[in-house]
């Protein structure tokens, strides 16, 4: 059950709160449900199942696909008042890859069943607004990402990583693993470390076991452009 903080919230994060009449507002709280998950649990793998529409209250999740081989690439992460709907994929068209999701930590999710959000859809033009505006900006950090896959070199990838993790996490120092670099950015671990091993002989970054640490922002910066 939702209290009057998570409504004002919803009411703050999705712009279609006020074009919705009463009604509508109170069966979309009446359905919305109030979820929680520990680090490293994966909240939706399929496309037929349909998680729903996820609003982020707190914590962070990582939206990633995985290929045939099993390497996995990040596509983009969500936090604090992001709005994913690709967990409910089922309700958009011609969507015909598997996105999986994970709680990167603790996470709060305030989720909308499909078919509420359907139904709101179908009765409200400002709601399907919402979803497309959505859908596109999803759909620019995807190419982000695939321009990074097909024009850029590894060194540059991993700078530009390196750089965005540190603005996300407010901090140089980066609790990070080879393996979990390797997972985001689509490549073997192996190449990730030996990477790692250039930007500290080059005194970008400092290593530790599970820890990177930025100590020459400037050269990455030079490195990422």
């Amino acid at each position: 059950m939702l209290n009057g903080d998570d409504i004002s919230y919803m009411a703050e994060c999705m712009s279609f709160w006020k074009s919705l009449t009463d009604d509508e507002r109170d069966y979309l709280v009446k359905q919305t449900m109030d979820l929680t998950y520990e680090k490293g649990s994966v909240i939706h793998n399929d496309r037929k199942n349909c998680t729903g529409v996820m609003l982020v209250v707190y914590g962070r999740l990582r939206v990633y696909i995985v290929g045939d081989d099993g390497k996995e690439i990040t596509l983009y992460r969500l936090v604090e008042r992001d709005v994913c709907v690709l967990s409910a994929s089922c309700v958009l068209r011609n969507i015909t890859f598997d996105v999986h999701i994970q709680a990167e930590e603790p996470t709060r999710i305030l989720n909308i069943p499909v078919e509420t959000y359907r139904h709101l859809e179908q009765s409200n033009q400002k709601v399907q607004d919402f979803t497309n505006q959505l859908v596109s900006s999803r759909f620019s950090d995807v190419m982000w990402v695939m321009e990074q896959l097909v024009f850029m070199s590894m060194d540059k990838r991993l700078a530009i990583y390196l750089l965005e993790q540190s603005a996300l996490v407010g901090s140089d120092s980066l609790k990070l693993t080879h393996e979990a670099i390797a997972h985001d950015l689509g490549t073997a671990r192996e190449v990730v470390t030996r990477l790692l091993k250039y930007f500290q002989d080059e005194k970008m970054v400092t290593l530790a076991r599970g820890e990177i640490t930025i100590i020459d922002h400037s050269a990455l910066m030079r490195l990422s452009e």
